[in-house]
């Protein structure tokens, strides 16, 4: 079997894990700073590490679980990643510029099983879950690229929203989120973080539980069951209900707002009566939500959906805010490379299996 990616260990799992070993504390703070400010590419280059503890660390841990596969740059700035995993598998991970910094999106797993109708992610069902250390690595890989350009710029923003439903990825991703918050590290603040699900209500009951401090999204793209059951179904487990009942509960534990994401299809949910029922949903809780109207992103498996045009957009739009409903419009990033999540795995993935 091979060996665990040390960026899934947490500050407090590395320490337990060293002193378990006989080693001393203030080695932990010795390798952490190696490993998330130094950022080296071996355990060798630690170099005020003793020699005992650097050949423990290389006999149960690796460093690099992530091969560059591909590399796509868009003319907006957007770089898509494709990564080779240790067992073949590969996995994207997309690099987006912002006028408030760098944002990184990140996959928690090998596909996807939730099967909504319009996403190129689950056109590739889901082999396994992301370990703490391949997520943390995505991010590493990321941020030693943006070392190599010698410009300064460094990771400052993330969202959880690349291939597969995070949610069912829990323990892994609370791992992940530990790591790259710790203020020891990368300290990405938890308001730069972003975690989005497609809905798994018991999971947001269980999330609310931690207290976290990190952003909410939920993949919503309908305002009633009948319609959202066909574009997503997930909604056959988790009716709007049971999620509005999870939504109430993280509020109140929580009062954080919540971002709704909106996929826009032409002649399916983009018609002012379906943002009025959107807005007759949000009613009670307008104050913590906020709409993200996202403009569809083609995927020829999926043809039977259009992105909707401009003007079903601009009066979707009008109707929320007439409604009292916070809401904006997400225009894509990477338009010229393959940009819809999933796209450029599962077009390398066909190439390969035509081979």
């Amino acid at each position: 079997m091979s060996k665990p990616s040390i960026y899934g260990m947490t500050y407090e799992k590395l320490t337990d894990w060293l002193l378990d070993y006989g080693q001393r504390r203030f080695r932990v703070d010795q390798v952490w700073n190696w490993l998330y400010k130094k950022r080296v590419a071996s355990f060798a280059d630690m170099k005020n590490v003793n020699k005992e503890t650097i050949e423990l660390l290389e006999e149960n841990f690796v460093l690099h679980t992530l091969g560059e596969e591909i590399k796509q740059e868009s003319s907006d700035g957007t770089i898509k990643y494709l990564f080779r995993l240790a067992d073949d598998n590969v996995i994207e991970t997309v690099l987006m510029r912002f006028n408030y910094g760098l944002s990184v999106c990140v996959t928690t797993q090998v596909g996807c099983n939730i099967g909504c109708s319009f996403c190129a992610s689950g056109l590739l069902k889901k082999s396994r879950d992301l370990s703490g250390g391949e997520i943390v690595e995505q991010i590493m890989s990321v941020q030693k690229h943006l070392d190599e350009k010698g410009e300064g710029d460094r990771v400052s923003h993330i969202v959880v929203m690349g291939i597969g439903e995070p949610f069912d990825n829990f323990n892994n991703l609370m791992d992940f989120i530990n790591v790259v918050n710790d203020d020891k590290g990368l300290c990405i603040g938890a308001r730069h973080i972003t975690v989005s699900t497609s809905g798994l209500a018991h999971k947001i009951y269980e999330w609310a539980d931690t207290g976290t401090q990190v952003n909410l999204a939920i993949s919503l793209h309908a305002p009633n069951n009948e319609l959202r059951t066909q574009i997503m179904k997930i909604n056959r487990a988790f009716p709007i209900e049971k999620l509005m009942a999870s939504v109430d509960y993280y509020l109140e534990k929580v009062n954080r707002r919540i971002t709704y994401e909106y996929i826009m299809l032409k002649d399916v949910n983009d018609h002012k009566s379906e943002a009025r029922q959107l807005a007759k949903l949000l009613q009670d809780k307008r104050h913590l939500s906020y709409v993200n109207l996202i403009p569809y992103n083609s995927v020829d498996e999926h043809n039977q959906y259009q992105r909707s045009d401009s003007a079903s957009i601009q009066a979707f739009y009008e109707t929320l805010k007439e409604n009292g409903i916070n809401c904006g419009v997400r225009w894509e990033n990477g338009a010229d490379i393959d940009a819809a999540c999933g796209q450029l795995r599962s077009k390398q993935i066909k190439k390969k299996n035509a081979v």
